[in-house]
């Protein structure tokens, strides 16, 4: 297992430690086609219940996304975004606790969201869609999630994959850091996603898993979000038939703690509570001295 590093992270608001455990990103889509909850959140007030229902649970953070990026997904303009996500920011403003990143891959968006309150940007593209959202993470001195994405959502899945997808998600994130850091993001405010589920065959994306040290090396904290992704309704298949998203919870378990044993700092996920207890386990098996304050 690997000695998971500390980093500061400076928020607008507060400064989060990473490292001393793990972080729960609590995912709220607000689409109405996301792969594992299209729709449910799209009206303004269930999108802000449930907001407040995950922090209940122990979410550590929110990820609000207003565009789906599921395979063969195609881009939302950017006035559909923040037509759905700025009424749900106004709606936590002063009522969440919790600090909120914008899902985002349009400079735009991000911008308006940062007003709106949120506080951190995540940009599944690495800044291959936009790259202009590093210029706003900078002026407006908020962190940056660069996320590993070979290719597009709509084509992503179809075309072929890297034959070696650790030195291809190394090499895509650091060209993602460089453009970062010279849009004037400073090292200490970057995340990095190797993007598990984006561009990478079912088997890669264990393979990643197995690997994630080889991603922590570039030196910065670690996001990792497998919840309820395809690889694992491809895994519990039956009579050829994918196992629906709401029946993957146990392998998503399986996944964050091998996430979290492999060196991530915050993992991204639906099921807040459960994973809640998963990571706290997890957390002891990195670290037995955390075990004694339970007792």
């Amino acid at each position: 297992m690997l000695k998971r590093r500390t980093f500061r992270l400076e928020l607008p608001s507060r400064t989060l430690m990473l490292g001393q455990r793990t972080l729960l990103m609590g995912v709220l889509n607000v689409t109405p086609d996301s792969f594992s909850d299209g729709g449910k959140f799209l009206d303004t007030r269930r999108a802000v219940d449930h907001a407040l229902e995950m922090e209940r649970a122990g979410a550590d953070l929110l990820d609000i996304g207003a565009e789906s990026t599921r395979p063969a997904s195609t881009a939302t303009p950017a006035d559909t975004e923040l037509a759905r996500i700025l009424p749900v920011l106004e709606g936590l403003r002063g009522v969440l606790k919790i600090p909120i990143s914008v899902d985002t891959r349009k400079s735009e968006v991000a911008e308006a969201a940062i007003t709106a309150g949120a506080q951190i940007i995540n940009d599944v593209s690495g800044l291959c869609s936009d790259p202009r959202i590093a210029e706003v993470a900078a002026r407006r001195g908020v962190p940056l999630i660069l996320m590993h994405m070979r290719g597009e959502p709509a084509t992503m899945q179809k075309k072929s994959f890297a034959r070696d997808v650790i030195k291809d998600v190394r090499q895509g994130l650091r060209a993602a850091i460089t453009k970062a850091r010279r849009a004037g993001v400073r090292k200490s405010q970057i995340i990095i996603d190797p993007g598990i589920g984006f561009g990478k065959s079912f088997e890669q994306n264990y393979e990643l898993l197995r690997k994630l040290p080889d991603i922590a090396k570039l030196g910065y904290p670690l996001l990792v979000g497998t919840s309820r992704k395809g690889f694992l309704g491809a895994t519990l298949a039956r009579d050829g038939k994918s196992a629906p998203p709401d029946e993957r919870l146990w392998a998503t378990a399986a996944t964050v703690t091998a996430s979290i044993l492999g060196g991530a700092h915050v993992v991204r996920v639906h099921d807040v509570a459960e994973m809640a207890q998963v990571a706290r386990v997890a957390d002891c098996l990195l670290d037995a001295a955390k075990c004694r304050n339970f007792r």
